[in-house]
């Protein structure tokens, strides 16, 4: 059962969680506490912060490829940093008129 309530001591806001840690796993975060002199709160803060940057950094993200039809990618004096040309450019795709 995981009980979950917020404490507001003076200015600091934090959340308290209840949860279940194997008994082997609490052993050598409190032998780490008492060796390094930190509590046992911080040990476990801290090897959360790491396995959390670490799985951050660890998704990859495959590269995409976009298609082009008809061509050999952008047509001559397109800017795609300027969005009210590339509207412009859109509008006169079928406009024999503002070619």
């Amino acid at each position: 059962m995981f009980l979950t309530h917020l404490c507001i001591n003076d200015m600091l806001l934090c959340m308290r969680t209840t949860i279940d840690i194997p008994d082997d796993l609490l052993a050598r975060a409190k032998r780490i506490a008492a060796e390094s002199k930190r509590p046992l709160r911080a040990v476990i803060e801290d090897a959360l912060r790491e396995a959390l940057a670490r799985r951050r950094h660890s998704v990859k993200c495959t590269p995409v490829s976009l298609p082009t039809f008809q061509g050999s990618g952008l047509q001559p004096g397109v800017d795609l940093d300027d969005t009210a040309s590339l509207f412009d450019l859109m509008d006169a795709v079928g406009d024999p008129r503002r070619r």
